[in-house]
């Protein structure tokens, strides 16, 4: 559906509206960004004393600093190291699996799918405990694979379920052509699937590095050593009970969301070209 066009016909007054509305909408979803940015650049009693104020004299020094006391660092490496690693096994796994149950004829598929698509509905909350219990029991904690590991599990579910809409599109007459051809199971899926699922492949790796990079709960609860945290853990610490170091924090969050923004910049038209040709494609 062409929405510009359809847009264009529509009488005066509603365009008017429209554009009203969406520049609101726009200023309201990037004013908390640019004050976070700017409200950075101030030192605390600055921003105590004028929270909405542009900085008098604008400094990088609460980033030196909440680097150097926060070990940020290592932090960033630590989420750079469970984000790509999680997401990287997530796509794999979430293509394969939906390409046996697509398109190999067994009769437990249904089973299959129905187990993937029940763990949408498992919340971490509903299971951390065990889940702790679990990796201290096999002795995983403090250590990325315990981490890694339930990174995969939750977002598997979803991975799996959006390649699945996507590969039943893809014809069954092509993998037949290649079966034909001698191809093994494992040609048909690298050198076939793979490449015709592009599209989906970058909607599953956008959401899956998304998620996986804001993630908090599992490696502050499956993790006690500084050198384990990931970055959205390693912020928390400006934020104390009694005393909070506003510009540390301030910093320090421009520091976890910079990555995101510029994945997002780079990716934004394949996400929308993945929703549009992959996941809700039937």
């Amino acid at each position: 559906m062409d929405y510009t066009s359809t847009l264009n016909k529509a009488p005066l007054n509603w365009r008017i509206t429209a554009m009203v509305l969406m520049v609101l909408f726009a200023l309201i979803t990037i004013f908390p960004l640019i004050w976070l940015f700017y409200s950075s650049l101030k030192p605390h009693t600055e921003i105590m004393q004028h929270p909405l104020a542009l900085p008098r004299q604008p400094s990088f020094d609460n980033y030196l600093r909440a680097w150097r006391m926060g070990g940020l660092g290592t932090a960033l490496l630590n989420s750079f190291i469970y984000t790509i690693t999680a997401t990287v096994a997530t796509l794999f796994l979430a293509l394969a699996a939906a390409f046996g149950i697509v398109k190999f004829p067994f009769k437990s598929a249904t089973f299959f799918t129905g187990a993937f698509a029940l763990g949408l509905m498992l919340t971490v909350h509903a299971i951390i405990i065990p889940l702790f219990l679990l990796e201290v029991k096999i002795g995983i904690i403090n250590r990325r694979i315990g981490v890694i590991i339930p990174y995969i599990a939750f977002n598997l579910p979803m991975s799996v379920m959006i390649a699945i809409s996507y590969i039943k599109g893809i014809p069954d007459a092509l993998i037949e052509s290649a079966e034909i051809d001698g191809a093994p199971y494992r040609s048909i899926f690298w050198r076939l699937i793979v490449p015709l699922s592009m599209p989906v492949i970058a909607t599953m790796v956008i959401l899956a590095f998304l998620n996986h990079w804001n993630e908090f709960l599992f490696v502050f609860v499956f993790t006690t050593k500084a050198a384990m945290k990931s970055l959205p853990v390693a912020i928390t610490q400006f934020a104390g009970r009694y005393n909070i170091e506003f510009g540390l924090q301030y910093a320090s969050l421009v520091i976890g969301i910079l990555p995101m923004i510029i994945f997002y910049i780079f990716f934004h038209t394949q996400l929308i070209k993945g929703f549009g040709e992959g996941a809700l494609k039937e």
